[in-house]
């Protein structure tokens, strides 16, 4: 494949300033959406797809599916396959069929293709690459003025949502709709859940969050023996982008942040005071990944609540997506195969969801139809700052685990974690060697308990040999 990856300055562009003051400011509220002229029910919206995996086509579909007059005219992604199998899965709704009409010369690869489909003349974009290129798509879709549809989380580390809070200021005052894939908070079940919680204290005063993300392995790595001649360390980790860390954040942060968010919801999405996490390998890992696959963490926040997320990706142990929200009045209990509901102290039942004789409807569809009706209407909607409140939570999360520190929320918000630093001159033929898996109490981050840069990137080099000389 050609080489097409951006340049060194373009990823040079992700080192936002961290500063206590930037880390803080990334805390604060930011202006609401702006309201615009809308688009007119007769115009065409012309949508871009970047990042044409299983959960990106998924999202075209129902992005297609959310307006009338709407098509599909360009895509993107590293590999031609990945758009060709797109096309066809996309082909086989016969209500899309005449809503996609993506032309070879509209078809980009290479790590540059998003370029080209936003130098487009598209209306929207949907961003659903590997998270780790998330920040760097999200800022050049900002600064070509599209609506953005971007699936979770928002960024891997630590400089990469610093990143996109830049991005967002950046977006204020825009008529764009910002929408994030954080589908939970698009579900009429848990959105009637929490306003019983948040707006009409039926369990009282929150005390405490337990939520519970366990399952299997949804993303195994491939058997090294897969790796063909000729293909490059990026080409293979790219294939493989869930098992590293720099690609993919993380079991914790690309999946169970679903879980961090929720939590983050409940709260009102205010920042946790500080958290502590475990974490390890468990598991027998075939290739090189780098990441953990199971995690708990505890949050601190005022009045001595704490709030738990346990994680795990294991086969053959118990599988459970559950929340249990505890109030001094009783408890919400979501997942367990039941509508949420909620009880009383004494376990009688106070309120419990029910859906209507046509179903509820799918959350992934709702939130593209809330996304492009506010396109239509010019009412619209910014999930900017809670969507990067919960990707920093998960981010946070990780780091306790990876180090063994206690880590506050200012001191993640400030942290030196960028998986993106020494590829500032990415290219598809370079060799590249990801960190190790992590190891608590000896892996250090700069910032985080004491570590500073220049001992940091000491004991960096001290554990990855190939960067020595």
């Amino acid at each position: 494949m050609a080489d097409q990856s951006p340049t060194k300055n373009e990823f040079d562009r992700r080192k936002f300033m961290r500063t206590t003051a930037a880390a803080t400011a990334a805390a604060t509220t930011f202006a609401g959406a702006a309201r615009g002229a809308g688009i007119d029910p007769g115009k065409k919206i012309k949508v871009g797809f970047i990042g044409t995996g299983g959960r990106g086509t998924g999202a075209a579909s129902q992005a297609l599916s959310a307006d009338d007059n709407i098509e599909l005219v360009a895509m993107a992604d590293v590999f031609q396959e990945k758009i060709d199998k797109s096309l066809e899965s996309l082909s086989k709704n016969k209500a899309l069929t005449e809503k996609v009409k993506v032309p070879k010369e509209m078809q980009f690869t290479g790590l540059d293709g998003y370029k080209r489909v936003l130098d487009s003349d598209i209306d929207v974009v949907l961003l659903t690459t590997t998270p780790g290129f998330r920040p760097l798509h999200l800022r050049a879709a900002i600064e070509a003025d599209k609506h953005v549809f971007a699936e979770k989380p928002m960024a891997v580390d630590a400089a990469g949502v610093r990143h996109v809070y830049e991005t967002l200021k950046m977006a204020e005052g825009k008529p764009l709709s910002i929408v994030a894939g954080f589908c939970w908070r698009y579900s009429e079940s848990r959105r009637e859940a929490y306003r019983k919680v948040m707006e009409e204290g039926l369990i009282g005063d929150v005390t405490s969050v337990y939520a519970t993300y366990y399952s299997g392995h949804s993303k195994p790595h491939l058997d090294p023996s897969l790796r063909t001649d000729g293909m490059t360390d990026i080409e293979w980790q790219i294939r493989n982008w869930y098992n590293y860390t720099w690609l993919g954040g993380g079991g914790l942060v690309e999946q169970a942040v679903h879980s961090v968010d929720k939590i983050g919801w409940v709260m009102g999405d205010q920042s946790p005071i500080l958290c502590r996490a475990t974490g390890g390998l468990a598991a027998p890992q075939v290739g090189d990944g780098n990441i953990f696959d199971h995690y708990h963490i505890a949050y601190e926040y005022p009045n001595n609540v704490w709030c738990h997320l346990a994680s795990r990706k294991t086969p053959g142990c118990l599988n459970e997506n559950a929340d249990y929200v505890r109030g001094t009045k009783g408890t919400l209990i979501i997942g367990r195969g039941s509508d949420p509901y909620i009880e009383d102290n004494d376990g009688k039942l106070l309120w419990r969801f029910r859906k209507p004789r046509t179903g509820e409807p799918n959350m992934y569809q709702v939130e593209h139809d809330e996304f492009f009706e506010s396109i239509r209407t010019g009412e619209h909607i910014n999930d900017g700052p809670r969507m990067i409140h919960s990707s920093m939570m998960a981010i946070m999360g990780r780091m306790s685990a990876h180090t063994g520190k206690q880590i506050t929320w200012e001191e993640a918000m400030a942290a030196g974690e960028d998986f993106f630093e020494d590829e500032g001159g990415m290219t598809w033929d370079q060799p590249y060697e990801p960190n190790p898996v992590a190891v608590p109490g000896v892996t250090r981050i700069e910032g985080i308990g004491g570590m500073e840069k220049g001992q940091a990137a000491l004991e960096e080099k001290l554990r990855r040999p190939w960067l020595q000389g």
